[in-house]
């Protein structure tokens, strides 16, 4: 379990049971603690890019990945940032991009083809031999 998820079991029950049973249970500090609950009314400081980047999200239909959102936040909003920066919020606030595979081909009947479907419903071959 991780020590923020600690610290927020610790700070619901804190009227409860003393802190520093707490804390010596879940095996955390309580210097650790105090400055959980010190940075807790803080504002993320992420949230601003992380909302420049969910709007853009949402006009590249999720397409963008961290590479080319960085060069776009560089080229026309004039955001600079590093990449791993760019990469770490779009994780934090689940804003990666959505990934689109090629599809393979399919293999009918036992050899596999490239045929053209056309409206009327005949298959044709792209090729055709001299025999035929």
């Amino acid at each position: 379990m991780r020590a923020k998820a600690k610290y927020a079991v610790i700070y619901r029950h804190r009227e409860q049971y003393p802190v520093s049973v707490m804390c010596r249970f879940f095996s955390v500090s309580r210097s650790g603690y105090y400055g959980f609950v010190k940075r807790m009314n803080r504002p993320e400081k992420d949230a601003a890019l992380a909302e420049t980047i969910r709007q853009q999200q949402d006009k590249c239909f999720h397409t963008y990945g961290y590479r080319r959102m960085w060069q776009w936040l560089k080229g026309s909003k004039g955001i600079y940032h590093n990449p791993k920066t760019i990469l770490r919020v779009m994780k934090k606030y689940g804003l990666l991009a959505e990934i689109r595979r090629h599809r393979k081909w399919q293999q009918m009947g036992g050899n596999c083809t490239n045929t053209r479907i056309f409206s009327t419903g005949t298959f044709t071959p792209k090729h055709q031999t001299a025999n035929g």
